[in-house]
């Protein structure tokens, strides 16, 4: 099977970078992690792109398209290390409520009049809700404390856990940017240190884990839409691909960047705390992993050429 993206669907995931590349950059970062974390301003652009809308049928005002639209868009959101819950709410909340036959939200959803906090056993926290206040790892997260009857679905695990790959390809193509940029400026030995072999390895490791992780989120997405008996597993395998393929290059671009690739007035720090939190979301590689071991080598998942 084909897992690339259409034409239709590489000019809507353009169309949204340029949008959120033009609106949104390490100086928004840094504005919002000097105050409040979220700016209704960047809401509201995003609202009337229609983002919010956009896996929302068409006649509940939505854009009515499917998984494999959001996860490339969710792709662009992790590319900007986008702080508002689109994600979450647009996503994950929408397609969940929708399956559980819960649309009256959904106009208002698309309206991008109401937000939801997604609260799932698997997490002790959640986010952009209320409650006790937590800590976290990137600064442009709001996290509180779980309730007590959060929801072990395995659905919303799953879409969660889908959005949560599409964003960390996003991250990691981010970092690998920063790295490649600035190893073509940094200076040692008299030259560019993008020059030298060892370099050139390390980043292009990471481009490869990139470009094999890719496709295996959108092959995720796609089960997921169909809701296919093997849909969980090509979840969890994007999650620990996508997963592995930012975490090998956050290290890399902090090795390319030198002792100051960990200080605060290095851009890179901060696409790197959100590849570490969304590594742990949602399952965690050791629950992911075991998972996909369950199916392949426990016998839950029948494999082979015609499956």
């Amino acid at each position: 099977m084909d897992f690339r993206l259409t034409v239709d669907q590489q000019l809507l995931a353009e169309s949204v970078r340029e949008f959120l590349t033009d609106t949104y950059g390490p100086e928004v970062l840094r504005r919002l992690d000097a105050g409040e974390t979220r700016d209704p301003a960047i809401w509201d652009g995003l609202v009337q792109m229609g983002l919010t809308g956009l896996l929302v049928p068409e006649d509940q005002g939505g854009l009515g398209m499917s998984l494999i639209e959001a996860a490339a868009i969710a792709r662009e959101c992790g590319r900007v290390c986008l702080a508002e819950p689109l994600v979450d709410t647009g996503f994950v909340a929408v397609p969940w409520l929708a399956d559980k036959g819960e649309t009256e939200m959904l106009a208002q959803i698309a309206a991008g009049e109401r937000r939801i906090a997604l609260s799932h056993a698997i997490n002790p926290w959640v986010a952009d809700g209320e409650g006790e206040a937590l800590e976290s790892v990137d600064p442009l997260r709001q996290l509180f404390a779980a309730p007590e009857d959060a929801t072990d679905d395995p659905l919303l695990l799953d879409l969660a856990a889908l959005m949560s790959a599409a964003q960390l390809i996003g991250l990691a193509e981010a970092m690998l940017d920063q790295a490649t940029e600035y190893a073509k400026v940094r200076r040692q030995f008299g030259q560019a240190i993008g020059g030298f072999q060892a370099v050139k390895h390390q980043l292009a490791d990471c481009a490869v884990a990139i470009e094999f992780a890719t496709p295996v989120v959108w092959r995720a997405a796609e089960a997921l839409q169909q809701r296919r008996d093997s849909a969980s597993v090509h979840v969890s395998h994007a999650k620990l691909a996508a997963t592995d393929a930012a975490i090998a290059t956050a290290e890399t671009a902090i090795q390319v960047h030198g002792a100051m690739g960990y200080t605060y007035e290095v851009d890179l720090h901060f696409w790197m705390k959100r590849s570490w939190a969304l590594s742990g979301a949602w399952g965690d590689r050791a629950f992911h992993y075991r998972r996909i071991e369950d199916a392949v080598i426990g016998g839950t998942l029948t494999i082979g050429p015609e499956h």
